[in-house]
């Protein structure tokens, strides 16, 4: 079987500390986050905007 063409490799998981650097926010709020939402990378973002802010 070939690949599709455009298909995209899955998202890895985000690491608490590269979240928690990346927002300014703790590596334990950071794992809260991604324990919520999972792979969800736009909702981790999101979530961890409304901690930051």
């Amino acid at each position: 079987m070939t690949e599709r063409e455009g298909a995209s490799a899955p998202t890895p998981a985000y690491e608490p500390k590269v979240l928690a650097k990346k927002f300014r926010i703790t590596v334990e709020e950071a794992a809260k986050i991604i324990d919520q939402h999972g792979t969800d990378r736009k909702s981790i973002d999101k979530a961890a905007r409304r901690i930051a802010a």
